[in-house]
């Protein structure tokens, strides 16, 4: 009995250094394009995309075929909105912790899913006044909406040689970003296009 114990514990740990021996560990940056909008019940007008940036760093825990990667990023953020006749524009920014699940296919190759948890770093926006009744430009609205967000991302990417990192990403709202229970239920959508460079490596 005593000999089957310590055969199945040395095939453990030869297990375990043969997993451990093919993992990885990386930190790095990555930057790249936002293509964001609201996601709105009611918006009263044509809701288009806008055009943004994201920048900021990541860590990969990367375990054969399956990768963890937390990231903390900077994102603009907002939506497009022509209403009466007159473009409108919601410029929001965010800072944005994704921890996003990879499974790795062949060459590199992934798939991604994972929760993301945004916190509100400002928000500006155009609209109507009603008492005025007039337009404005670039109000500052953040008091009128959540400080945090929830959404849920979903992507491919592709970690080429020498540190490069490509990747597609669909960022879906699952709450609600305005305080105002009267408002269209609005919710933030997010088509990410990314670069990014490991500048730290250990592993294979």
């Amino acid at each position: 009995m005593n000999k089957l114990r310590i055969l199945g514990a040395a095939l453990l740990v030869m297990i375990a250094s043969q997993s451990f021996g093919q993992a990885q560990f990386a930190l790095g940056v990555k930057g790249g394009l936002n293509f964001a909008k609201f996601d709105a019940n009611d918006a009263g007008g044509s809701i288009k995309n806008k055009t943004g940036f994201h920048g900021g760093a990541f860590a990969l825990i990367k375990l054969t075929k399956i990768g963890i990667q937390p990231e903390l990023i900077y994102s603009q953020q907002g939506s497009k909105l022509k209403l009466n006749g007159q473009d409108l524009e919601s410029n929001f920014s965010y800072v944005n912790i994704p921890v996003m699940l990879k499974f790795y296919l062949i060459a590199g190759l992934n798939l991604q899913v994972g929760p993301q948890f945004g916190f509100l770093a400002g928000a500006k926006s155009d609209g109507y006044d009603v008492a005025a009744q007039q337009f404005y430009k670039d109000r500052d609205v953040k008091s009128l909406y959540k400080k945090s967000d929830v959404t849920v991302g979903l992507g491919a990417g592709w970690d080429l040689p020498f540190g490069l990192t490509v990747d597609a990403r669909y960022n879906l709202g699952l709450s609600k970003i305005d305080d105002d229970a009267a408002a269209a239920a609005a919710k933030n959508q997010v088509f990410q296009l990314s670069l990014g460079y490991k500048l730290i490596k250990f592993g294979k």
